[in-house]
């Protein structure tokens, strides 16, 4: 093994893993920090990756791409895993995962590394994804090989390998575990750990709690072309920045906090807590316009493919042709999905309060209750029912 490319935070964990790679593989490390919106600073990873001897640093701003090629194309299906995941984490990993692979080739590096654990999802997620984009990749899973089994061994690593830890931090640090990008924070662990308590309030860090929220609602206008939001209150915004400004928006107004326990692809229920103040917008005012722009049946269909949809996006299948070819039919179907909707953000709820688009179908002659002028015939209904009540009637004559 020559070289190898790590997915590189900065953290503790990642730092270990670079000294751990060069020690047991004899290896150069070339380490990869993806800035997706997480909202912390990337280029202090450069001064840890410098000072661990490392050569060749990659620091790379992917949150347009993020947004455009990955986030948006989700929310066009309005995809939603067990009834309330967002899919924040499962849907970073593929970008991640594929400059990986291009960095890799890019150097000629004989593999991949991540720190994930041999417990989670991403662990699948990144290499599934990886395998997808080059068949032949080597990876090595730190957390599948070592012995490193808990923090204080970690801390003991870090000490006896001269890793630089910042101790007068640490009483600080957040006890859970958190990931964030530009659409979610996700926490887990510590006191999560126990599905019956409570979360902390101040374990929150980009929503306010609903009841601190302003006594005022605040009302937008999102403009949709072809499915994906283009403007905020008449402003264009590019992808990341819609989003940017949806989190702080919806964040002030404590819109978009989730506690729930999944089910995890690796066979486990995990309990996390989850942050996502844009794309709960997202997803309630996508539906909005939809319910105005499409079909009957392309939008139940719609309906029928996202769970299958949400599912491959959680289990690590993004570059899966099947989940290419549902892209396809979603993407379509949002051809005449554009229009405005108008949102009201107040004390942690999301409600629309208007829709309209010159593509609407909705035809206020034919939906009226009062005088259509004869635009539909009322009669027309009778035999339309008796068609549908015939194996119905003739059931009960059983």
């Amino acid at each position: 093994m020559n070289k190898v490319v790590l997915a590189y935070s900065g953290g503790l964990d990642t730092s270990i893993i670079a000294k751990w790679l060069q020690e047991t593989y004899n290896c150069e490390v070339v380490t990869f920090t993806a800035d997706i919106g997480q909202g912390e600073e990337v280029e202090p990873a450069r001064l840890k990756a410098v000072a661990m001897g490392i050569k060749e640093i990659y620091i790379e701003d992917l949150r347009e791409e993020f947004a455009r090629d990955f986030v948006f194309p989700m929310f066009r299906a309005n995809a939603i895993y067990e009834g309330e995941y967002l899919l924040g984490t499962s849907i970073a990993r593929p970008l991640i995962s594929k400059r990986l692979v291009e960095i890799a080739q890019a150097v000629g590096a004989d593999a991949i590394s991540h720190g994930a654990t041999g417990k989670g999802n991403d662990q699948v997620r990144f290499e599934l994804n990886a395998y997808a984009i080059n068949a032949d990749i080597q990876i090595i899973a730190p957390w599948r090989e070592w012995d490193l089994s808990s923090r204080e061994s970690l801390m003991s690593y870090a000490k006896e390998h001269n890793i630089e830890v910042e101790y007068k931090k640490q009483s600080k640090k957040s006890p859970y575990s958190m990931d964030a990008n530009l659409l979610h924070i996700s926490y887990e662990g510590d006191l999560l750990e126990d599905p019956w308590k409570e979360p902390e309030d101040d374990m929150w860090r980009w929503t306010v709690s609903p009841e601190e929220a302003p006594d005022n609602a605040e009302y937008l206008e999102l403009s949709y072309e072809k499915g994906d939001i283009t403007a905020i209150n008449g402003n264009s915004l590019s992808p990341a920045q819609i989003m940017e400004e949806l989190n702080q928006l919806a964040g002030a107004h404590g819109i978009g906090r989730l506690d729930i326990v999944e089910n995890r692809f690796v066979g486990m229920k995990s309990r996390g807590c989850y942050e996502t103040p844009a794309g709960t917008v997202m997803l309630k005012a996508h539906r909005a316009i939809e319910s105005l722009t499409l079909d009957r049946e392309a939008a139940h269909l719609k309906d029928e493919l996202m769970p299958k949809y949400a599912k491959l996006i959680y289990n690590g299948f993004w570059f899966a042709p099947e989940r290419e070819m549902m892209q396809a039919a979603i993407d379509a179907s949002q051809e005449n999905v554009t229009g405005t909707v108008r949102v009201k953000l107040y004390k942690g709820n999301v409600s629309i309060v208007g829709r309209k688009s010159n593509k609407s179908l909705f035809s206020e002659k034919i939906a009226t209750f009062e005088d259509d002028d004869g635009a539909y015939n009322q009669k027309d209904a009778e035999g339309f029912i008796k068609l549908n009540a015939l194996r119905l009637r003739l059931k009960s004559l059983q």
